[in-house]
């Protein structure tokens, strides 16, 4: 069993307005990316946990890695973390300006931020099963 701050309560919410929920980071990014197109579907909800209801850069830069890969027709808010995401040199330079990764380094896990920002090395797309309790069962 795993629990996270954010992700979990994101999960959770998402499973009671979503038929479907994927779950997405940069390690299975292509991975996402094939389940998406696989799926056909003509709408997506990409969305970010943030912290405390406030937004988080690390967030936003991912949700804009995916939305771009993506494309479509783009919400200002697809536009802005796509925007985002461009602005940054590399993923690890994205996932680095946010609390976040200053989070982690005050915790003396720095080396978490470079793992986080490699690219599609997981072939896997965990999918939400269903809620459990307080919280969501999610399986490959």
């Amino acid at each position: 069993m795993l629990s996270t701050t954010n992700g979990t309560r994101l999960l959770v919410t998402a499973a009671a307005h979503s038929e479907r929920v994927l779950v997405a980071s940069l390690l299975n990014l292509e991975a996402l990316i094939a389940a998406v197109r696989a799926d056909g579907t003509d709408e997506l909800a990409i969305l970010c946990a943030g912290v405390r209801g406030e937004l988080c850069l690390d967030d936003a830069y991912v949700a804009g890695r995916i939305a771009e890969l993506l494309d479509g027709d783009y919400t200002d808010s697809a536009t802005a973390a796509i925007r985002l995401a461009r602005s940054f040199a590399s993923a690890e330079d994205g996932l680095s300006v946010s609390q976040s990764a200053r989070n982690l380094i005050n915790a003396d896990l720095a080396e978490d931020i470079s793992y986080c920002a490699r690219e599609s090395i997981l072939p896997v797309v965990p999918r939400l099963v269903g809620a459990v309790g307080t919280g969501v069962e999610v399986n490959l």
